[in-house]
């Protein structure tokens, strides 16, 4: 089967051309419960198929097993993908529950070498730092990143989860391509301060978890009841007990707009954050996750759905209802340090 290419745009002002839409690989190695290896695969080459070329992943991500996954898949398609990797976090030694947050040059420059080994490529077209140190200052930080980009080991820098004033000071050091964060129907802290400095700078903005991990499609009800005991969206505030059943009536809204288009719920939660872009005057590339070949299809068939002016106010109120933060300690995200 054969369906109509996503459309592209640029990172950044001098950052890599990609598919509109990317595709997030944290759930195909971790954190979302058993994955089938052989759908997880049929799902990076139907992506493509569908000009997905942005492909998503992080050492931390089943602590290098992610990395690894897509090597095969690399090697066929070098030239064709776009791969995002990022460094920064990693799990205690002594407390495999307690992670551990590093943006020192030594570490990052270990951490560049075991990503290419991994990966099993020569340069990484986009690097992120996951999450900040704020011991380390981040002038120091993006100084060692923007030396792997003099070195060729890595071609464009990206940063994921800082403020406004660590982006442009950032930026300051060396340019930024894209600046990651969850962003979605739920999740709207960044546009308060965010969202103006990367307009203002040309860095492109690339949501995660614009699904709400799958709460907005519908996926589940209750974390606590309906996934599996690995999975980690059972430990997020807004997704289990009374916040879930709170969280839940607010999706009245999104499921009567996907049944005037002949939508899903997640396709509508996708097209609001793709229309970001033209009201925020910024480049807008969600992330969502998928492991099944179908819902990549239908995810990239959400870059075709305009929603009206009158259905993007009917969904304007939702966020500010949300009950739960979406992480336990908020103190690793950017609303945290804001």
């Amino acid at each position: 089967m054969t369906d109509a290419r996503i459309a592209t745009v640029r990172l950044g002002a001098q950052g890599p051309v990609t598919g509109v839409q990317g595709l997030g690989c944290m759930g195909m190695s971790a954190a979302y419960g058993p994955t089938d290896t052989d759908q997880a695969r049929a799902t990076l080459e139907r992506a493509l198929e569908l000009g997905v070329t942005l492909y998503d992943t992080a050492d931390f991500y089943g602590s290098g097993e992610n990395e690894r996954f897509l090597a095969p898949f690399l090697k066929t398609h070098r030239n064709e993908v776009v791969i995002a990797t990022k460094f920064a976090l990693s799990w205690h030694p002594d407390d495999p529950a307690k992670r551990i947050i590093r943006n020192d040059p030594p570490y990052i420059r270990q951490a560049v070498e075991a990503s290419l080994r991994r990966l099993g490529v020569d340069v990484i077209d986009l690097y992120y730092m996951h999450r900040r140190d704020v011991d380390v200052p981040i002038e120091e930080t993006v100084g060692t990143m923007a030396d792997l980009v003099r070195e060729g080991k890595v071609k464009h820098l990206g940063l994921s989860e800082v403020t406004a004033d660590e982006l442009r000071a950032a930026h300051a050091v060396h340019p930024v391509a894209a600046v990651q964060s969850e962003w979605s129907l739920f999740s709207r802290d960044i546009e308060a301060r965010v969202v103006p400095a990367a307009r203002d700078l040309g860095v492109a903005l690339v949501p995660y978890s614009p699904l709400g991990r799958g709460f907005l499609t519908g996926a589940f009800a209750d974390a606590a009841q309906d996934l599996t005991a690995g999975d980690f969206r059972r430990h997020m505030p807004r997704y289990s007990g009374d916040n879930a059943a709170a969280n839940a009536a607010l999706l009245a809204p999104v499921r009567a707009i996907a049944e005037a288009h002949g939508a899903t719920l997640g396709q509508i939660a996708l097209a609001w954050i793709q229309q970001r872009a033209a009201v925020d005057g910024l480049t807008v590339v969600p992330i969502p996750g998928t492991r099944s070949p179908g819902r990549v299809a239908e995810n990239a068939a959400a870059t075709r759905i305009t929603l009206t002016d009158a259905e993007l106010a009917r969904l304007e109120p939702i966020a500010a209802e949300v009950a739960g933060d979406r992480y336990t300690d908020m103190a690793f995200t950017s609303a945290g340090r804001e």
